[in-house]
């Protein structure tokens, strides 16, 4: 087989850059992080190619990806590539993170290359979402970006990632707090009188941590801080301290279905993405 590529996608970003990279380098399946994560035992990806696409959490691997890759066994891979889509910056520390995870693995093999795409920031919790014009000029500039990292994939190119000691400081000081309080973080999610109950927080949920009872959702303590829910309701009813007013963003490519998709057992076969 080609290329495997696994993602983990919150608002979209990570999923719209997997499917770009896809196309790019062809003979490519691209595979949920969450959906692997129901399965038990090892994942042992027999490809030529592997490779995880997923966001920036506070400069490091959000917590999902970084069980999933303890349970990656890569002694069948050929090449292993990481790509990080991020707001800012700080992407050199998620890929040490990874390196020494997939290290500790069978196989002891590490990352091949690592790649970081801008992409439009989500984390509505800190920081208002751009608004359309700035979208659309950071996924302009981050097309020709993707297109340029596949085609380093695709002929096996080893990247290295430059390390940076701010990256590392920080990640030191913020990302274990984040990983400890991840799951629970859901406390500080609420609704307004405008939400309907149309249960769109919960479907678009990458870890079905959400439940509609009496039209209302309930956070069942096992988040990823995605801000999917947030940022997908259609009314903007979910609401958290300082997000009242602020924009929400969901990448433009992506759809809610295909973000519902994510929880599926399946591979998402190239003819079943949608554009609209």
């Amino acid at each position: 087989m080609g290329t495997i590529l696994y993602y983990f996608t919150g608002t979209g970003n990570s999923l719209a850059v997997a499917r770009e990279l896809s196309s790019v380098i062809g003979d490519c399946k691209l595979v949920p992080i969450v959906s692997e994560m129901k399965k038990g035992g090892p994942i042992e990806p027999r490809a030529d190619r592997v490779g995880i696409v997923n966001p920036l959490y506070f400069f490091g691997l959000p917590s999902i990806v970084a069980e999933f890759a303890q349970r990656l066994d890569l002694s069948h891979a050929g090449y292993t590539f990481s790509v990080i889509t991020l707001g800012g910056w700080g992407a050199s520390a998620a890929f040490s993170q990874l390196d020494r995870i997939l290290k500790g693995r069978p196989g002891k093999r590490g990352l091949d290359a690592a790649f970081s795409i801008r992409m439009p920031g989500n984390y509505i919790l800190m920081y208002d979402s751009p608004d359309t014009e700035s979208v659309e000029r950071i996924l302009k500039k981050s097309g020709s970006l993707i297109k340029e990292t596949g085609e380093m994939v695709k002929a096996g190119k080893k990247v290295s990632s430059a390390w940076s000691p701010a990256a590392a400081l920080v990640h030191y000081m913020v990302y274990p707090r984040f990983i400890r309080h991840v799951h629970g973080a859901d406390a500080q999610f609420s609704v307004d009188d405008r939400c309907n109950g149309c249960g769109t927080c919960a479907r678009v949920c990458p870890v079905d941590n959400i439940r509609i009872g009496n039209d209302r959702p309930a956070w069942l303590h096992h988040c990823e801080q995605c801000m999917a829910c947030i940022q997908c309701c259609p009314a903007n009813a979910i609401q958290a301290e300082k997000t009242e007013g602020r924009r929400r963003y969901r990448h433009p490519g992506i759809t809610l279905n295909d973000l519902t998709k994510q929880r599926s057992d399946s591979i998402i076969p190239h003819h079943e993405w949608e554009t609209e």
